[in-house]
């Protein structure tokens, strides 16, 4: 039994010691992941969507 105790103690003692002391802060910065990226496309095409509009709707 006395083995048993101090198995448990051991045990006890360990798993305590390791909350002890906190982990080391991260900053911020560290949290953030960045990742380079392309402009996204023209959603007009070049087309000049207000001359388009214009031909469409004035019946030329």
């Amino acid at each position: 039994m006395v083995e048993a105790t101090s198995t448990a103690n051991q045990k006890e003692a360990a798993s305590s010691a390791r909350f002890r002391k906190l982990p080391e802060r991260i900053r911020p910065e560290d949290m953030i992941a960045t990742q380079e990226t392309e402009p996204p496309p023209d959603p007009t095409m070049g087309r000049d969507s207000e001359r388009d509009f214009m031909l469409r709707n004035a019946g030329f």
